[in-house]
């Protein structure tokens, strides 16, 4: 059952957006990115919810809480991505869609940020796009929540024309 609703959740030191390092994430803040989250969303008729914590498990909370009410969610773990095994089973527990984001190309910088925990759950990684990453995440899940709805009103492959599914046979 469709929801309309994503979620937006950001991890460790993204609440620094635009002061920390902006050589290297911009001079954007965590309000611009999630400001274009929520039109881009707007726009495609979804609801949207942030979070942004320094903590792993209050955003492991809330992933629990949106079990069963929520889409999908918009991903940008920080440096979670690399280290954080529970965070990776908080997203297999919620059964929600991910569009995993980052700010920066993280296959461009260190060789310990060349690995995610999140990236063989995710719909689409989206990295080095800045904070249109955020946009762009919502329109990736929603694509993937269209083609689920399609998938999931098609007759089953042996049903016959007219007949209702399951009764084929």
């Amino acid at each position: 059952m469709r929801h309309h609703r994503l979620l937006i959740l950001n991890g460790p030191n993204l609440n620094l957006l635009g002061t920390r390092e902006p050589d290297l994430y911009g001079t954007h803040t965590l309000a611009d990115a999630e400001q274009l989250a929520a039109a881009r969303a707007k726009e495609l008729g979804y609801e949207t919810d942030f979070l942004q914590s320094n903590w792993e498990g209050a955003l492991i909370d809330r992933l629990h809480e949106a079990r069963g009410a929520t889409d999908g969610v918009v991903l940008n773990p920080g440096a979670l991505t690399h280290t954080s095994v529970a965070l990776r089973d908080a997203l297999l527990a919620s059964e929600l869609l991910v569009a995993e984001v980052h700010l920066t190309n993280i296959h461009r910088r260190e060789p310990f940020r060349h690995h995610s925990y999140v990236s063989d759950l995710a719909e689409a990684v989206i990295a080095g796009a800045g904070i249109h990453g955020y946009a762009y995440g919502v329109e990736v899940l929603h694509q993937a929540l269209e083609r689920r709805d399609v998938r999931s009103t098609r007759p089953p492959p042996h049903a016959r024309p007219g007949e209702p599914a399951g009764a084929a046979g």
